[in-house]
């Protein structure tokens, strides 16, 4: 059969316009959880989708896997619309879920011969495909395995190696390394940027791990189902701009009246488990003149300490939510 046209530039693995998806609501009036969503990803980028739970993370994800249809608007994956030409979509994506999908009585190479018949996969195609996915997955040797024998982390580079059997334009991967020690996360991490190198794979990530957000190439923040920011990791901290500076002293409450007084105006001023803190330009410079005005108020200074921003402040700054508060 002839492939259709391609709707949009072959420069962009997945483009939005306005996509919208509504839900019936208890009441019966309509409840968004998609609102105007406007997405670019280029082709062969690492893109990383955050937002707290119930943001819209999932049911854009279904949408652009042609798994849900918009109630408007327009989505591209792979060239394709999703409306029109779902099943096209479809056989041009990879998606690895959350929780993992194997049958762990059956041997890895059964897993994977299953997911090629869904597919349609010629079965010399499959004999080829096999031996190119399970190499770089370290699992050459353990094709005849049945998956419950293995790891978690193994489990995981099998999933990934399933999902590129049918040779996948874009792969979506939805809290990759979920419930792996650090060890078997940074291994599964080390793959996908193997993988990206050689085969120029797209990868649409959602993960509660900030350190793996700073590997995307850029990062969408989703909250209420409307997109709140998007930039590389660098762009969205050097947007919030100040430092966090943090004081640990003897009285914390009279610090906060004494740290108020001698920062720049109109700068907040939070007491919490940590100590006081606030943000200011060049933290380091401050903390000397802090230091000396809670002195100079009889309040011992423990500790101080200045760091730029970070991932997290990015997030809550755009959600009101820290990541961890968001899982």
């Amino acid at each position: 059969m002839q492939e259709q046209e391609q709707p949009y530039d072959s420069g962009h693995a997945i483009r939005t316009r306005g996509l919208v998806k509504s839900y019936p609501g208890p009441d019966g009036t309509a409840v968004d959880a998609v609102r105007g969503l406007d997405l670019d990803v280029r082709r062969g980028e690492s893109y990383g989708f955050l937002g707290p739970n119930g943001a819209g993370k999932s049911t854009t994800i279904a949408l652009l896997c042609a798994l849900a249809r918009p109630t408007s608007g327009h989505a591209s994956v792979a060239g394709f619309d999703v409306s029109a030409h779902p099943h096209d979509v479809r056989r041009r994506v990879g998606i690895l879920f959350q929780h993992g999908a194997l049958d762990p009585d059956l041997t890895v190479e059964q897993n994977l011969r299953v997911h090629a018949r869904l597919y349609g996969m010629p079965r010399r195609e499959v004999r080829e495909r096999t031996a190119e996915v399970l190499g770089p997955a370290g699992l050459t040797d353990r094709r005849r395995f049945p998956v419950r024998a293995l790891s978690g982390g193994t489990r995981r580079r099998l999933e990934i190696a399933r999902q590129l059997l049918h040779s996948p334009s874009v792969l979506f991967l939805d809290e990759p390394t979920t419930g792996l020690d650090p060890h078997a996360r940074a291994g599964i991490w080390d793959h996908l940027r193997a993988l990206r190198e050689r085969d120029g794979s797209t990868l649409f990530v959602t993960t509660h791990y900030l350190e793996e957000a700073e590997h995307c190439d850029r990062i969408g923040i989703i909250d209420g189902g409307r997109l709140v920011a998007e930039g590389t990791p660098y762009e969205l901290k050097a947007a919030i701009g100040d430092d966090r500076v943090v004081l640990r002293t003897s009285d914390d409450g009279r610090a906060r009246k004494v740290v108020a007084a001698a920062a720049p105006p109109d700068r907040t001023v939070t007491v919490d488990g940590e100590g006081t803190w606030l943000r200011v330009p060049d933290g380091s410079a401050w903390i000397p003149r802090l230091c000396a005005a809670l002195e100079a108020h009889g309040i011992a200074v423990h500790a101080a300490s200045a760091t730029p921003p970070s991932l997290d402040d990015v997030f809550f700054h755009h959600t009101g939510r820290s990541m961890g508060a968001a899982r």
